[in-house]
């Protein structure tokens, strides 16, 4: 234990979505919350988590290792949440996911770190034919070659308040008549609710689970695309229609909005943008493995019980209603 009888953990990507709900369920047990990132003026929302002086943020750039070091020296565990979902100039998959993933591990090796915790991602797969599953998987390699003991969370897509997937979509149903089922819509998906991401990274981090153990994160229920985005429409009172996308179409649909999101130079926003590369990623269920649940790798194991969409999604998709919460109320 560090020297000040708190225990001291870095996080690596604290500042994101998964990263603000960590801090928070870490700062809540009594750690002190090192959040290392490129631009720490931007994670001034971190503190009102935690007490007075318990959560603050350094510099630190992953393609840097001298500052990776710098940034977890005197920890007792290091999470690393650093991800990306596209690509842009040297925030790349590779930088990111593989080589990134490597020197954090590398450094809290050399550091004598007690405990690493990584995060990756269902579908991590050498082989795969999308980048970002190939990129998660070396990344994954390189950490247990670094950092034998590290536990590796695959989460399945991620929903709370500031995610990607269903703001995303209820955002698209807002503006576009038409819901794309790509490749069919049958892709199988097990959404997991950020809170327990959280709590199975600061269970694992606290020395839960075992050694070089990886955990596959899934909610309770298991939906295809096209049930994600009918339900969707249906919590966000949209009537729209949905068409089957097939995987060439898809593929130029992609295509086109990389183009235009180059060509915009940055002004196209995310949330509109859909690339091949994702296109690749629907081809495959994004489910926790039999394997996983046989060999006790999951949420449950970890003393922890999966909430459903239902609780939580509702809360947050009001805001994309015609007339937001008061859709209902009259004068």
């Amino acid at each position: 234990m560090n020297a000040s009888g708190s225990r001291l953990v870095t996080i690596f990507g604290g500042s994101g979505f998964v990263g603000r709900h960590t801090v928070r369920t870490l700062a809540a047990q009594g750690w002190r919350v090192r959040v290392a990132c490129r631009r720490p003026d931007l994670a001034y929302h971190l503190q009102p988590l935690g007490r007075p002086g318990q959560i603050h943020a350094v510099q630190a750039n992953l393609r840097h290792p001298a500052s990776v070091a710098a940034a977890l020296r005197g920890s007792d565990a290091v999470i690393n949440l650093a991800g990306i979902l596209n690509e842009k100039g040297r925030q790349n998959f590779a930088a990111v996911h593989a080589f990134g993933a490597r020197t954090i591990a590398r450094a809290a090796n050399e550091a004598g770190v007690p405990a690493l915790v990584h995060m990756s991602a269902l579908g991590a797969d050498s082989a795969s034919a999308s980048s970002y599953a190939r990129s998660k998987a070396e990344g994954e390699e390189a950490v247990l070659d670094s950092f034998a003991s590290a536990r590796i969370v695959r989460p399945s897509i991620i929903f709370g308040p500031e995610d990607d997937f269903f703001n995303r979509f209820a955002a698209l149903a807002r503006i576009a008549p038409v819901m794309p089922l790509i490749g069919g819509g049958q892709t199988r998906f097990q959404p997991v609710y950020v809170g327990d991401v959280a709590a199975a990274i600061a269970e694992l981090a606290g020395g839960g689970g075992s050694d070089g153990a990886t955990y596959e994160t899934g909610g309770p229920e298991v939906k295809t695309f096209e049930e994600l985005l009918r339900y969707i429409c249906e919590v966000t009172e949209r009537n729209r229609l949905f068409v089957p996308a097939p995987w060439m179409l898809a593929n130029v649909k992609a295509f086109s909005l990389e183009m235009i999101s180059k060509l915009s130079l940055g002004l196209w926003p995310d949330w509109l943008l859909f690339t091949r590369d994702q296109i690749k990623l629907l081809k495959q269920d994004n489910v926790v493995s039999s394997r996983a649940i046989a060999e006790g790798r999951t949420l449950p194991r970890l003393g922890i019980q999966p909430e459903a969409i239902s609780a939580h999604v509702p809360g947050y998709l009001y805001r994309f209603r015609k007339t937001g919460q008061f859709e209902n109320q009259s004068a």
